[in-house]
């Protein structure tokens, strides 16, 4: 009896590559490698814009023959709509991998830290197991942040925590009063929320503000009070030092 052999596809490799908070300088070595070596470059886009903070970091990078693909999700908390989006996002980037193609889906700061590309990966994973992804670590807008303010973001036996101001002062309350050092992303929405809750537990003046960093229009502060901080972009981020407040490197 002759043994039937199943053929065997071989996939390209799916690249997340963290392109750093703004500043091309903070791309790293292995991310503008990984750039440079790939086919195809998917860009995540929100509705239907066609911009990218992402692809404007390493635009100079790329060479004229790759071939750019700007992924649209839609800015909405409708799980349907989510849904659909991811499937036909991984889809579209599965059909470039079962076609032998590298390719690297850009995402801003770090792939691992609140990115898009977690989805991309969940989803691409769970259609083909057996899909080679690999994550290339890049530099988050709070570590950049602490380094334009220069202070350390923790020291010592300190301890650090990241979370998202997406959901307002609720997040913050659960970690207040038990961590040394908080990093709250996603502050714009409910900035003025979050301020109120820092006022109230007396760490106001323990606060510091960074907004678009590594951009043109970039803006930080050590006192968030006076800060102008009443239309804060997408990117706003706040850094509460209780135990050594704004002490500089």
């Amino acid at each position: 009896m002759t043994a039937s052999l199943k053929k065997t596809v071989r996939m390209g490799t799916l690249y997340g590559v963290g392109v750093g908070p703004g500043d091309p300088e903070l791309l790293t070595l292995k991310a503008q490698r990984i750039l440079n070596e790939v086919g195809v470059i998917f860009s995540a886009t929100s509705g239907k814009s066609t911009k990218s903070l992402a692809l404007e970091i390493v635009k100079d990078l790329l060479s004229p023959d790759q071939k750019i693909i700007p992924l649209h999700f839609p800015m909405t908390r409708n799980k349907g709509l989510l849904k659909r989006a991811w499937n036909e996002n991984s889809d579209t980037v599965l059909g470039h991998l079962k076609k032998n193609i590298d390719v690297a889906f850009i995402t801003l700061g770090d792939p691992s830290t609140y990115s898009t590309f977690t989805y991309l990966h969940r989803f691409i994973s769970k259609k083909e197991p057996n899909a080679q992804i690999e994550i290339i670590p890049g530099i988050t807008s709070f570590q950049a942040a602490a380094a334009r303010l220069k202070i350390p973001l923790s020291e010592g036996e300190e301890s650090l925590v990241i979370i998202s101001g997406a959901k307002g002062e609720r997040e913050l309350k659960n970690v207040i009063d038990t961590c040394d050092n908080i990093v709250i992303l996603k502050a714009y929405r409910h900035y003025d929320s979050i301020l109120r809750l820092l006022e109230k537990r007396e760490l106001i003046e323990k606060g510091l503000g960074a907004r678009n960093v590594g951009l043109k229009d970039e803006s930080l502060t050590t006192d968030i009070k006076k800060w102008d901080g009443k239309n804060p972009s997408y990117f706003t981020l706040l850094l509460v030092k209780k135990q050594n407040s704004k002490k500089k490197l």
